[in-house]
């Protein structure tokens, strides 16, 4: 619901909120959060909430340590595990240096200006994830183990499935804060899982992806397991996937679409450090349906981008190789400046390549370009890339590429 702050004040009166945590990422998409009191409403909307950066890797360090938090009212949702006396709710914030200049690590509000930037372009993208992740259980102690919950395998049902009814408690939990899953289902993996949603706008799908990763940890928590988003959980294992579906709103044409999935393709690879961002990440690409070549068909999970059997409003293209590590606010944002580059230039999509890539004939596909190989060899890609360079700002960069520039 978009709330005003004056509503969010009256509703935290009303319906007897006692605490309101205010969350943020930092540049690699790990959420945090510091709580406030009822009373430090009115401060926090009009001046922000202080707090100390250089704890965070990648903020800054003791000599410029202060940032604020500016929570945005409309990203209010209550926490449903929490008690429902003394409630607690959760709003996402913006980050600004404390003269209000924003802060150059905040990667929700470059997501932001890349969906402003693609509006005033005459476009607007919407998006839809589908996260996979592994249910392990705990020891006696409550630390993760390497254990599936379970031995079934792709959209198997119960009593094999182990992990139905965490994914019941995550979708029911998940619509109570507003938020609405389209699918869930058990995949491939012992133990492994994935949960859908409909497409929305930039900035609520990537809001709502981070949400979904806190809901399923504290979900399986309370019910004796781990949730384990990595790439490549473990050897032998099929790896979590963060598949994204792109699609164009308010009738674009084909031309347009076509020049989206070609500049998607065309910036794959120095983009690929900061959708796979993890040494782990590159354990995955290449094998069990996650791709490892630039390439683009209708259908085929063996490609980088497919596009699914879908039309009308539901026509998308599924960019299949960033992992669950990424950042989605950075992640939608490099996909949106990506498109544009496609249209704007009017880039001509190659002929799509209908076969399965992990059983073709080497010697045939010997002339396709590949994914980067290792996080060191994408770093490459990326700090040698002007795309990356006019879109990424030198802060986040060297962050993520600092010792190859």
């Amino acid at each position: 619901m978009n709330y005003s702050t004056e509503e969010v004040i009256q509703y935290a009166r009303e319906e007897d909120v006692k605490f309101i945590r205010l969350a943020f990422c930092d540049v690699f998409g790990r959420q945090k959060n510091i709580s406030i009191m009822p009373d430090e409403l009115p401060r926090a909307f009009e001046q922000g909430i202080a707090f100390d950066a250089s704890a965070i890797a990648g903020f800054g360090d003791v000599s410029r340590s202060d940032l604020l938090l500016h929570p945005e009212p409309g990203t209010l949702v209550p926490l449903p595990w929490r008690p429902e006396h003394g409630r607690v709710v959760q709003m996402i914030s913006s980050i600004t240096y404390p003269d209000g200049s924003p802060f150059g690590c905040d990667t929700r509000s470059l997501l932001k200006a890349a969906a402003a930037k693609a509006r005033q372009a005459g476009y607007e993208f919407s998006f839809g994830a589908e996260q996979e992740f592994y249910l392990f259980l705990l020891d006696e102690n409550g630390a993760p183990t390497k254990t599936p919950c379970d031995h079934a395998g792709y959209m198997d049902i119960a009593p094999e499935d182990h992990g139905e009814n965490v994914r019941r408690e995550v979708c029911l939990t998940l619509e109570k804060m507003g938020i609405h899953p389209e699918s869930s289902h058990h995949e491939e993996g012992p133990g492994q899982n994935e949960i859908d949603f409909r497409y929305s706008d930039a900035l609520t799908a990537a809001d709502n992806a981070m949400t979904f990763q806190r809901v399923v940890k504290t979900v399986a928590y309370r019910n004796g397991m781990y949730a384990d988003f990595s790439p490549k959980p473990a050897a032998g294992l099929p790896g979590n996937g963060f598949h994204v579906n792109i699609s164009l709103r308010n009738g674009a044409d084909d031309a347009a679409f076509r020049g989206m999935i070609a500049g998607i393709l065309a910036q794959a690879g120095p983009m690929t450090a900061f959708l796979n961002p993890t040494h782990e990440s590159y354990l995955r690409l290449g094998s069990n349906k996650a791709p490892g070549y630039i390439s683009w068909s209708a259908e085929n999970r063996s490609q980088l981008v497919r596009i699914p059997a879908a039309s009308g409003e539901y026509r998308r293209a599924e960019l299949r190789s960033p992992d669950p590590c990424a950042n989605p606010y950075l992640a939608f944002a490099l996909m949106i400046n990506a498109a544009l580059y496609g249209i704007e230039n009017k880039l001509e999509l190659p002929e799509p390549l209908n076969v399965n890539l992990y059983r073709a004939d080497p010697a045939s596909i010997s002339a396709l370009e590949q994914l980067p190989s290792s996080l060191d060899e994408a770093r490459r890609a990326a700090s040698s890339s002007g795309f990356i360079k006019a879109n990424v700002p030198r802060e986040i960069l060297d962050i993520y590429c600092g010792k190859l520039i």
